[in-house]
């Protein structure tokens, strides 16, 4: 039986879907992963190398990619569910290549992926790469259902965007935990810096827009439908009121620490209480809110709960606001590979 699947990762709505199936998959056989991502070659190309020379900065920002971004979002759902897993990001002009070469270099005996992707030549699960794996590996090639929308309904296409909202605000909670245990430690201080923007995350995407999302279009239909989720409902709109108190705490607690290192334990401990708190949280929506959604709405519900989460994944047709914060997510998860 296979112990250790590769699976290769673009960012677009295949890759989310992907995602979900290769930890239930992997779940079932007791086998890690190793979550893959491709960066396209910048400085290979002219227009790469005179950006190099004219702005070092901006070079850097579009060479790294969103490949820790979405590494990160992988791995945080591989986390919910304790599966052990990696993640590798390799830049070159063909992926295809350097899927198998990880594969390799990794042990992985299986390579899971989906059939091909929809977003042009940029893309890294195109049907080309799917079948030059195909045709290259020595390994077994395991190709997913996940075709553009082919996993059905559209509450599958919404409960999918939630769910990649969910793993970007676990992914930023793990590095506020690892934040934590730095603070715990008598070594020196995490950088505080990022620590602060890791905050100002949180504060911002889940507080401004998720969350607002979620009360106004998911909550509130699951509640006219099925009133018997109205007290765990009720629950988690306090929980995001708590949430806002508990991140004001790790805001002064980070203040304090600034100015005197003694200060880092009751960081630490604040740090600690939110993330915990958050991963009840999300844990809480995702086994219970989401299947009696599921359960209980109807087609003109998902609609309306698709339309207003589906402008977060189309970040050149949504609002300037919810472009402005993957831009940020990615900045972070960017940083924290460093």
């Amino acid at each position: 039986m296979y112990r250790h699947l590769l699976v290769p990762l673009d960012g677009s709505a295949l890759s989310i879907g992907l995602v979900t199936q290769a930890v239930d998959f992997a779940r079932s056989l007791g086998a890690r992963i190793t979550f893959f991502s491709a960066r396209a070659d910048l400085g290979a190309s002219g227009d790469g190398a005179l950006l190099r020379s004219l702005e070092p900065d901006a070079y850097a920002e579009a060479a790294a990619g969103e490949a820790s971004a979405i590494l990160a979002k992988a791995v945080a759902a591989a986390g919910a569910f304790a599966i052990p897993c990696d993640a590798v990001a390799r830049t070159g002009p063909r992926p295809f290549e350097l899927i198998l070469d990880v594969a390799a270099e990794q042990g992985c005996d299986l390579i899971f992926m989906a059939s091909h992707g929809h977003r042009g030549l940029k893309a890294l699960m195109l049907g080309s790469q799917t079948h030059k794996v195909l045709a290259h590996s020595t390994l077994p090639v395991l190709v997913a259902s996940v075709e553009s929308n082919a996993a059905g309904s559209t509450a599958d296409a919404a409960i999918a965007v939630i769910k990649d909202e969910h793993r970007a605000i676990a992914a930023v909670l793990r590095g506020l935990r690892d934040a934590a245990t730095r603070l715990r430690a008598s070594g020196p201080l995490p950088d505080l810096d990022f620590v602060g923007q890791l905050v100002r995350y949180i504060q911002a995407f889940p507080e401004v827009l998720h969350h607002p999302k979620e009360e106004q279009f998911l909550f509130a239909r699951l509640a006219a439908r099925h009133p018997e989720s109205a007290p765990l409902i009720a629950q988690l709109r306090a929980e995001h009121s708590e949430g806002c108190a508990q991140i004001h705490a790790v805001e002064q607690a980070l203040v304090a620490t600034r100015q005197s290192d003694t200060q880092r334990h009751t960081l630490a401990a604040a740090l600690e209480a939110f993330a915990e708190a958050q991963w009840r949280h999300l844990s809480t929506e995702e086994k219970l809110i989401l299947p009696a959604a599921r359960e209980h709405l109807d087609a003109s519900d998902w609609q309306a709960i698709a339309d207003a989460f589906g402008h977060n994944t189309q970040v050149r047709v949504g609002s300037e606001q919810d472009e402005a914060f993957k831009r940020m997510f990615v900045k972070l998860m960017n940083s924290a590979a460093l």
